[in-house]
């Protein structure tokens, strides 16, 4: 069984990730549930997706992820990394981008949200057990894919690339084309490959 969650802020295309997540999963045949914790997501809110896979071959009964049992968090932004945190299993590892959305909280807070201080929080605290934190560059990925439209790609092929999910980046690449529009396809393939690249390098 293979636990992933999925945080960010409403409109990042967190929801379309998990489909395109669980499309992946489906097109290898493993059982696979999904559901969606949607608070306020059209203002900017939070949104949270689960998704399991039986990679085994083993059934998915129940979609929800207890806490301190997800594999795999991926956080499209810094603060709903640190919001998810509890999910994450002893030895998971999270993605996250580093661009920071100020939530409407911080504007009227006398405290300054600043991303870097809240990766460095996460770091200290997963120091203390065996989990792994992987900081993306998400600006200059997607800069370099010409639009922040494939933020959730960028960081799904990220996660795929550097975990070992049982998934490709080649499934992906499939799921990308049964799910999204087809004049969208273009780009998150391009941006799958940008993440490749990356990833072979390091």
């Amino acid at each position: 069984m293979i636990n992933i969650l999925l945080a960010g802020v409403g409109g990042q295309g967190t929801v379309l990730a998990a489909k395109v997540l669980a499309q992946t999963a489906q097109d290898k045949g493993w059982s696979v549930r999904t559901a969606e914790t949607i608070g306020m997501a059209q203002r900017g809110g939070n949104v949270v997706s689960h998704v399991r896979m039986g990679n085994e071959g083993e059934s998915v009964l129940s979609p929800l992820i207890a806490h301190k049992s997800a594999d795999l968090i991926i956080a499209f932004e810094p603060g709903e990394a640190a919001r998810v945190l509890p999910y994450l299993s002893p030895g998971g590892t999270i993605i996250s981008a580093t661009s920071a959305l100020q939530p409407v909280t911080a504007a009227l807070s006398k405290q300054p949200y600043v991303a870097g201080d809240v990766i460095r929080g996460i770091e200290r605290t997963l120091d203390q057990g065996g989990a792994q934190f992987i900081a993306v560059d998400d600006a200059a990925l997607c800069a370099e894919a010409g639009s922040r439209k494939v933020l959730n790609t960028i960081l799904l092929a990220y996660a795929l690339a550097c975990t070992d999910a049982g998934l490709t980046l080649d499934d992906l690449r499939e799921a990308i084309r049964t799910c999204v529009k087809p004049r969208f396809v273009g780009m998150n393939l391009e941006a799958i490959d940008i993440v490749q690249a990356v990833c072979a390098g390091r």
